[in-house]
């Protein structure tokens, strides 16, 4: 327990050393004076490329503007009922024996053997 706890405190050191020195860094970088802009020759053009023709759609069906009425009445069938079988009036019992006293000569809890 105490190792990793040792563990645990030093990657806390180490990250927060790093952190230090990644700080010091940009800050180094950003006070460096600014470099002169360099002449860089011109990029190439572009060239022109001809425009794809893309293929028609078809036309796509026009969506009704009215929703059809809602029926006044509701229907009279339903659901069929359904029967659950009767539960039985009695239990079979299930015989069960516990030991009320514990045996004296368990192999698992039996003493070392002694040294001679």
């Amino acid at each position: 327990m105490a190792t990793t706890n040792c563990l645990i405190l030093a990657v806390i050191i180490v990250v927060s050393l790093a952190n230090m020195d990644v700080s010091a860094a940009a800050r180094n970088l950003l006070q460096l004076p600014t470099l002169p802009k360099g002449v860089f020759p011109p990029l190439p053009s572009m060239p022109n490329l001809r425009q794809p023709t893309l293929p028609t759609t078809p036309q796509q069906p026009s969506m009704p503007t009215a929703l059809p009425p809602l029926p006044t009445t509701m229907p009279t069938g339903g659901l069929p009922k359904l029967s659950m079988p009767p539960l039985p009036s009695s239990f079979p019992s299930i015989p069960i024996t516990l030991p009320t006293t514990l045996p004296f000569n368990i192999p698992f809890l039996a003493p070392p053997p002694s040294k001679p």
